[in-house]
């Protein structure tokens, strides 16, 4: 069994037992929640599908840690000016682990 939901912009495959990184949720570590907005639900070929989500529908989380990622640098050059800058951006994200899908 997977389900198909969205977080932060994004969408995910998930089955029960997964672990995951989600963009930075507000949520405190060990807490459960649920995300809400399940797009598409497949129980061993019993597919189900939302248009454009499944009422009713939910799949059960619990964080995990918050932490960020690895640095992404960015760097910018003009040859003939003189000119550089560096600068680098660490994403936030948050972890998850899926306890349970329910249809």
């Amino acid at each position: 069994m997977f389900a198909i939901i969205k977080t932060g912009g994004k969408q995910y495959r998930v089955a029960e037992g997964d672990v995951l990184r989600v963009e930075l949720l507000e949520k405190d570590p060990k807490q459960a929640f649920t995300f809400d907005q399940v797009l598409l639900i497949d129980d061993d070929g019993n597919l189900k599908v939302g248009q454009p989500t499944l009422s009713g529908a939910t799949v059960e989380a619990e964080v995990i840690t918050h932490d960020r990622a690895k640095k992404v640098y960015i760097f910018k050059k003009k040859k003939t000016t003189t000119y550089q800058r560096t600068q680098g951006h660490r994403q936030g994200f948050t972890e998850v682990r899926i306890k349970a899908i329910k249809a």
